[in-house]
């Protein structure tokens, strides 16, 4: 996969792509990501790519030349164009799946007050990390890469990400580690009986509690079968005993 970045603020993405599992990624390509600086591309002699906007109203606007330059020139017939805004629609690990099998991104970092709209007729999606506003798309360029980097094929352990919370709709179980007892908080006695499938049995019972107690939202967009949906009513039926 190619992961193209268009900012203006390229050394933002120094420590991200050169740490942790992005950075094997790339050594062993299994991800190339492009960084374009998109003053680069700017019809003004001082660089700019900014200015006022037509009607008035405070702040600056990116301008829309840059971007139509370097969008034509990075586009492919593979290519996915993608505007981080907080207008967009909201990012979710279901939409990281899709565009991990895409073979060409192109995220477009916005600042000040965002870009010149007609950049709208130039994507194929705006996406947004949260309901709130950030100084540019900078960082919600690393968590969209991020994202769809470790579900690419190899990246990481096949069983380790669909394992994750929010892969197949629930939060993680939780988990524990050495040592068993420390200032008497313990590691749950099952974890250690060596019963796989009474643990197997557990883990999905606590993928479903912690859902409910956490995030209750989620559960309305998951497609449960039967034993998932019996664990849930014994659930709330316990809460209501409560």
């Amino acid at each position: 996969m190619i992961i193209d970045i268009i900012t203006i603020f390229p050394e933002f993405f120094d420590t991200f792509l050169s740490t942790s599992i992005i950075k094997r990624a790339i050594q062993e390509k299994q991800v190339e990501i492009r960084l374009h600086q998109i003053r680069d591309y700017s019809h003004n002699k001082h660089r700019n790519i900014d200015d006022t906007p037509y009607g008035g109203g405070v702040g600056m606007l990116m301008t829309f030349p840059p971007f139509y330059d370097v969008i034509k020139k990075l586009r492919t017939e593979d290519s996915l164009v993608i505007y981080l805004s907080p207008q967009g629609k909201l990012f979710k690990q279901s939409i990281a799946k899709k565009l991990a099998k895409k073979s060409h991104l192109i995220l477009l970092c916005g600042h000040y007050e965002g870009i010149d709209a007609r950049v709208e007729s130039l994507i194929d999606m705006e996406l947004s990390i949260g309901d709130y506003v950030l100084t540019g798309g900078e960082i919600p360029a690393m968590i969209v890469a991020d994202a769809v980097t470790r579900l690419l094929p190899g990246v990481i352990h096949e069983d380790s990400s669909e394992e994750d919370s929010l892969q197949n709709g629930w939060l993680k179980f939780p988990q524990y580690t050495k040592p068993e007892t420390y200032e008497g908080h313990t590691v749950p006695p099952l974890l250690l009986s060596g019963h796989h499938q009474k643990i197997a049995d557990w883990r999905k019972e606590q993928q479903i509690r912690r859902t409910y107690t956490k995030r209750p939202d989620l559960i309305r967009s998951i497609k449960m079968d039967e034993e998932e949906k019996a664990i849930l009513t014994r659930i709330k039926a316990e809460k209501k005993q409560k």
